[in-house]
């Protein structure tokens, strides 16, 4: 079942200024799909299109067969949670339990299932030690959390990571990439992963790449990788582990084409054994 369909999508800020065009797009329920694209690429106007943040100019877009127009935006919006770049910019109360619960209390739901929801999403982040913690005194990779947690607390289908880990330190990425894994594995939610880290892109079933407001690639994230002379047309690069294997094959090690850390690590040793 399709969680999100994009059929022949139009967008645009000002006149002719397109952003999305012509797109044909989905992703299946429980899917876990990255999505790669310099700036500019249009990555992050079909994050905001997918939850109607932003609405098409043409074409139609669909959330698990509702159509996505002014009628059912609330629906909509309570089946597909979006988390941004900047943490603090979606912080609205001081304390932990407070914000987590802004979402759940927004929408009407009764106390005693407003607590259950905060319990469940603070599990689900690793956060239960800082319910009644000051958010501000957070690091930066723990309020990404606390965002997270606040969107789960609405129990979305859906999770829209709009470069969500780019402003955090490589142990911050490495963290929230762990819970977003846990929540699609664990708990069925379907992921949407914006990012320009093309590691993260790795932990994805299926990536895509964007580039002028369309998809230019998409596949397995070891097949897109594999093509890396498209990528540097596009802008992007291989992750490190694969820049780290053509290195060594242009030395002379006889190694593979992979992005398989164990299994390269076992190549070098046969080399050098």
């Amino acid at each position: 079942m399709h969680a999100i369909e994009f059929r022949d999508v139009d967008f645009a800020y000002g006149e002719g200024e397109f952003r999305i065009q012509k797109l044909n797009f989905s992703v299946e329920k429980g899917e876990f799909v990255a999505i790669l694209g310099h700036n500019g690429s249009g990555k992050s106007t079909l994050a905001r299109l997918s939850n109607g943040i932003l609405l098409p100019d043409a074409g139609e877009i669909r959330v698990f067969g509702t159509l996505l127009d002014e009628k059912h935006l609330y629906d909509v919006r309570s089946r597909v949670g979006v988390v941004f770049q900047n943490p603090d910019n979606q912080t609205v109360a001081s304390v932990v339990e407070d914000d987590i619960a802004f979402g759940a209390e927004n929408v009407g739901l009764a106390r005693e299932e407003i607590g259950k929801r905060i319990d469940f999403a603070l599990s689900a982040v690793g956060m239960e030690a800082y319910r009644d913690a000051t958010v501000a005194r957070l690091s930066g990779g723990q309020k990404q959390r606390v965002a997270i947690a606040g969107v789960l607390a609405l129990r979305p289908d859906v999770m829209i990571l709009d470069e969500s880990t780019a402003m955090l330190d490589p142990k911050g990425r490495r963290e929230i990439m762990e819970v977003v894994q846990k929540l699609n594995r664990d708990e069925g939610v379907t992921v949407l992963l914006i990012t320009h880290f093309v590691e993260e892109a790795l932990l994805a079933d299926r990536a895509l790449v964007m580039s002028k407001g369309g998809i230019v690639m998409q596949g397995a994230p070891a097949e897109i990788f594999s093509r890396g002379d498209e990528l540097l047309a596009y802008d992007l690069t291989l992750p490190r582990i694969g820049i780290i294997a053509k290195r060594l094959r242009e030395g002379g090690m006889s190694v593979s084409d992979t992005l398989d850390v164990e299994k390269l690590a076992e190549e070098i040793a046969g080399c050098v054994s």
